[in-house]
């Protein structure tokens, strides 16, 4: 929940002899404030970057006409004088030819490292600017730095809270193995099962800092350099004052500083990604502003640090770098297919979605393949090295049984067998049998969601999908925001000449005409590729609104194309590049320069005093064995900061887990209390958290908890909701032991 400020003043500790202590004053009659320190909002610095000429470049006008073999006037007539002399003048000349091959060659060299050390210098730059500009939104919107641990804790709420608690558990832990045995044997998260967090949520994110951070702790005291500095807030509004730390010695700021130091490297690597696209820096010039511009549309990792894609998805960027490199030069090295290995591995491990978003780049580098723009010994080398990856993950997984059941794996083993349009039927079919087989239901979720888009297909399962607006259809808003950026109209200029070359190429290819292969030849298999996955990433992000961070950021990578010598060679004959750019460039910034304005005038701190009213009642009245059940988002919180054991999560794509989800929401149905509290106790529930919200709260028509029962339990349709009924008078089957103005604690008596 963010809040207007509400006035957290901080008080420095005791001085040492000699400092001089730093305060705010507050002027009488204005609002309370916290005793924010003043920081600029983040601004966007603006550079040139000149054309990188197609072959490395070289000395223009260093040389002149090459001379012919016939040559009149003095010039030749001393050089055979010169040859004539005899064989130690032969040698003169050829020494002194061979100073000016040397010294050319030099100047080439160096010339190409400098353009090489330019664009690194320039992606450190965007690096930069992106990690400031993060950190600056992210410290606006919650003011972190001001929170404290408790309530650090809870702004990650929902699936955030889950994946930080393991975090926390392994930098607690008395040492770093103990701490991963701990979360591979863990029994809190689906009391009493006993499961292996590393196998069923991605966590290797968490193993990684976690161990980064321990190492940096232990150096740090041994040095004997303070890690961080803590300090007493005032919150104001007759709340008692909470202990704030800054400093990467305080595990949650460390946690989002690492997230926030690889996604400013991500827009390194979008700078190097549209350069190298393009063949011009300013290519991936217009590819950073473009996200700039529309950077409320590309990421959102500034609102939720800890969720897998902010980990996951700049290794998606260096893979289509690599896999954009693989396919444009003529032999595959060995080198390049460990490489494209290696970030498959990166982006698969982090994200459970990672599959499905592989899965539409094996469809286009299937149909590129088809098409005649690479041959089928390079995919076939490509796919190895997915095969490979998908084998170490599901290795590193501990057999998770959901990537060898998945439709990506399914693809890859079809589409070594089966050509044409039998692939797709090939992978659906296969993938369903691997499922029948193994018995894994884990993602036939997915499948139902997609039925729910297309014939209007409903249960528990989707509803609780598709009532999130992140997974509803893209706002009708989407494009329009994409228009007036300018962004969607450069792209699909782009992507219109991409596809008229690619149609003439194939006319070409079935006609063989001397014409055709000398007008009209257009091979550039990357580029087509690139086409063909904006038009899987635009049915992703049509179909699920969530999935806008694939498109947003490719229609940036396309729009570095308008600087394409490929696409638009004939157009820079008569205008020039850098005049057509920075006029494209000048029209962006308009409405791009409001949307950063925007985002750098949300000003927020993060509150919410009835659920740290709520955990801290639990830390002081329940057991530490104290079983709890309720919404998913609160008990991520309730696991997160009081490690009490849990029945639910929203990590939902487990099967089981979405059984029990669906038993413990059975209190928003219309289901007589007794069921309701037996069923509870199968699963060895003592309190039972209620929230009053989500029983009359509708985000959409058929979108509240009683609807959506009313789609699963049609025969108890009509009756009061038993939350209400709870909400009211919670005996004889439940007694109320904790309420406030959001939450409800309900014991559950044993029989």
């Amino acid at each position: 929940m963010v809040v207007p400020s509400r006035g957290r003043n901080k008080e420095s500790p005791p001085l040492k002899p000699g400092q001089q202590q730093q305060h705010q004053q507050q002027s009488p009659g204005a609002s309370p404030s916290r005793g924010r320190r003043p920081h600029s909002p983040g601004r966007q610095g603006s550079g040139g970057a000149r054309a990188m000429r197609k072959g490395g470049g070289g000395r223009r006008g260093g040389r002149g006409d090459p001379r012919g073999p016939c040559r009149e006037g003095p010039a030749a007539n001393g050089e055979r004088d010169v040859l004539g002399r005899g064989p130690l003048s032969l040698l003169r000349l050829c020494g002194d030819r061979l100073r000016v091959f040397v010294v050319d060659r030099k100047a080439f060299i160096t010339k190409a490292d400098s353009n090489i050390w330019l664009t690194v210098l320039l992606a450190v730059f965007a690096g930069v600017l992106h990690w400031c500009h993060i950190t600056t939104l992210f410290e606006n919107d919650r003011h972190f730095s001001h929170l404290s641990t408790l309530e650090r804790e809870m702004a990650f709420r929902t699936e955030m809270g889950l994946y930080y608690s393991y975090f926390k558990i392994i930098i607690e832990a008395p040492s770093f193995w103990s701490g991963v045995c701990a979360i591979m044997n863990d029994k809190l998260t689906e009391y009493p099962l006993v499961i292996n967090t590393l196998q069923r949520f991605n966590l290797y994110p968490e193993v990684v800092l976690a161990s980064w951070y321990r190492i940096y702790i232990t150096i740090m005291d041994f040095l004997g350099i303070p890690t961080k500095t803590c300090w007493t807030v005032n919150r104001g509004k007759g709340l008692s004052p909470v202990e704030s730390c800054e400093g990467l010695g305080d595990p949650a700021s460390f946690y989002v500083a690492v997230i926030f130091l690889l996604n400013g490297f991500m827009m390194s690597l979008f700078f190097i990604y549209g350069t190298y696209l393009s063949g011009s820096r300013l290519g991936g010039l217009v590819t950073v502003l473009c996200f700039f511009f529309n950077h409320g549309e590309c990421t959102r990792v500034m609102w939720t640090p800890p969720l897998r894609e902010s980990f996951s998805y700049p290794f998606l960027v260096m893979q289509m770098l690599l896999l954009t490199y693989i396919l444009r030069i003529p032999s595959i090295n060995t080198g390049s297919l460990i490489a494209l290995c290696v970030s498959n591995i990166f982006f698969m491990l982090p994200w459970q979605f990672a599959q499905f978003v592989l899965l539409t780049q094996i469809a286009s580098l299937f149909a590129v393949c088809i098409m005649g723009y690479i041959d089928s010994s390079k995919l076939q080398k490509i796919l190895s090295a997915h095969m490979v990856s998908l084998l170490v993950c599901f290795i590193l997984m501990f057999g998770n049984s959901m990537l060898l059941t998945s439709y990506y794996a399914a693809s890859l083993v079809v589409i070594s067998v089966i050509e044409g349009f039998a692939w797709l039927f090939g992978t659906i079919t296969l993938k369903y049998l691997t499922s029948l087989v193994f018995g894994i239901a884990d993602d036939a979720h997915i499948g139902n969601i997609l039925k729910s888009k297309f014939i209007g297909y409903k249960d528990f399962d989707t509803l609780m999908y598709t009532c999130a607006a992140e997974f509803d259809f893209m706002e009708k808003e989407t494009p329009v925001r994409y228009t007036r950026t300018l962004l969607l109209p450069v792209v699909l200029v782009v992507f219109g000449v991409i596809i008229k070359r690619a149609i003439k190429y194939i006319l070409w290819s079935l006609s063989h005409t001397v014409r055709y292969e000398k007008e009209e030849r257009f091979n550039h298999g990357e580029l087509v590729f690139h086409a063909l996955q904006l038009l899987a990433y635009s049915v992703l992000a049509i179909l699920i609104m969530r999935l806008k961070l694939f498109l947003t950021p490719h229609l940036c990578i396309m729009a570095s194309l308008v600087c394409s010598k490929q696409l638009f060679g004939w157009l820079f004959y008569k205008v020039q590049p850098k005049t057509l750019v920075f006029a494209i460039l000048a029209l962006m910034t308009i409405e791009g320069s409001a949307n950063l304005r925007t985002q750098w005038n949300i000003m927020g701190e993060f509150s919410n005093l009835p659920q740290e009213e709520l955990l801290e009642w639990i830390q002081v009245n329940t057991r530490q064995d104290a079983v709890f059940a309720g919404a998913m988002p609160t008990m991520a919180s309730v696991k997160l900061s009081t490690l009490r054991p849990i029945v639910n999560h929203p990590h939902y794509e487990d099967a089981g887990l979405r059984a029990r989800t669906k038993v413990v929401y059975s209190m928003y149905s219309r289901k007589p209390a007794s069921q309701v509290k037996r069923d509870l106790m199968k699963l060895g529930v003592n309190y039972y958290i209620l929230e009053e919200s989500l029983c009359v709260s509708r985000k959409k028509p058929g979108c509240s908890m009683p609807e959506i029962w009313d789609v699963e339990d049609p025969a108890n349709r009509g009756k009061i909701p038993l939350c209400t009924l709870m909400s009211k008078d919670s005996r004889p089957y439940f007694i109320t032991v904790f309420e406030n103005s959001n939450y409800r604690v309900l014991k559950i008596p044993k029989e």
